[in-house]
């Protein structure tokens, strides 16, 4: 178990982020485990095929299946959603001896090397060690080409998830209090009095010495919870609420009652919001165009079925009480 001493300074200064980085990162842990009937089986039966411009052992070399991920793979995001191109270029400006430091213990990593090919990893990894500046190039390049492969295609409908997590996490901070935020974060996750605990295979203690802690919603960190404890910003990364339906496709309506009263695709979104979604997670999920689907949450909001709210750029739905007692009655 790792446990981690906070101050008030450090409870006061807990934010927010999302990183494109961090999902292209830890989705090569989904990758290199392949659970083809997992959480992330439409995701993985959608990538094969799709990666043979990448050097997919170099990478998979970098992320095991469990145990130490290098710290440099993961920066701190420079804002509340950071892209691609910012997160690449932070993990490129890694000073050469840090690099070199945490491919080497990479490398003799017990739980990390578990598994056959150990002597060929740890070589590969050796080598760029000792080449800092080349690996900085050549492990950016490479994540780079699998960003555009595995992760941008379905962007759209992660950081829509990402986004309505971020949203219901502030309201669980504004109504509750870090109580209410940690007790529902993940199962792993406990506050007690200033000492936040995290289950792990490992044991370790730290204080975060008012340096806050950053929480970054993430979708394949599923099912474990990454911990950073690094300068300039510790994190706790988690897997975001609703996950179980990231890959879903939208439920059909069919010819219920309610369909018959407000049309298919309109029973069909109000079906949804289970969870609160941004207009984009509602376009990727029902295939429609902004314009169709802003006509149809429009005239939702406007019967008291749905309300909305705006969270920075993004503008989530969800169901009211009528909404809901609908829905219900409709079976």
């Amino acid at each position: 178990m790792i446990e981690v001493d906070l101050t008030a300074e450090d409870l006061s200064r807990i934010r927010f982020a999302f990183s494109p980085v961090a999902e292209t990162v830890t989705s090569l842990r989904a990758l290199s485990v392949g659970a083809r009937n997992g959480l992330q089986a439409p995701w993985l039966a959608d990538v094969t095929g799709r990666l043979d411009a990448v050097d997919v052992e170099l990478l998979t070399t970098l992320v095991r299946p469990a145990g130490y991920v290098p710290d440099f793979l993961l920066p701190t995001p420079a804002g509340r959603s950071a892209t691609i191109g910012a997160g690449l270029e932070q993990v490129a400006a890694t000073p050469p001896e840090v690099v070199s430091a945490e491919l080497c213990h990479l490398a003799e990593h017990p739980v990390a090397q578990r598994g056959s090919g150990r002597d060929r990893r740890s070589a590969l990894l050796h080598g760029l060690a000792d080449r800092p500046e080349y690996a900085l190039r050549r492990i950016t390049g490479e994540l780079e080409r699998y960003w555009a492969a595995a992760l941008e295609p379905h962007w759209s409908r992660i950081g829509a998830l990402l986004q309505a997590d971020l949203a219901h996490r502030l309201e669980e901070l504004a109504t509750g209090g870090v109580a209410q935020l940690f007790g529902t974060l993940h199962p792993a996750v406990a506050l007690r009095g200033d000492l936040l605990t995290v289950a792990k295979y490992y044991d370790g203690r730290v204080g975060l010495r008012g340096r806050g802690l950053l929480l970054v919603p993430c979708a394949f960190a599923w099912p474990d919870v990454l911990v950073g404890t690094a300068d300039p910003q510790p994190s706790l990364t988690y897997s975001p609420r609703g996950l179980g339906r990231l890959w879903e496709s939208a439920p059909a309506a069919g010819a219920t009652p309610l369909a018959g009263v407000l049309g298919r695709t309109r029973a069909t979104i109000l079906a949804l919001l289970d969870l609160p979604m941004s207009t984009t997670q509602l376009a990727a999920q029902l295939d429609l165009t902004a314009p169709t689907l802003s006509g149809h949450l429009t005239a939702l909001r406007s019967a008291g079925i749905l309300v909305s709210r705006r969270d920075g750029r993004a503008v989530l739905y969800r169901r009211t009480t009528l909404g809901d007692h609908l829905l219900a009655a409709a079976g």
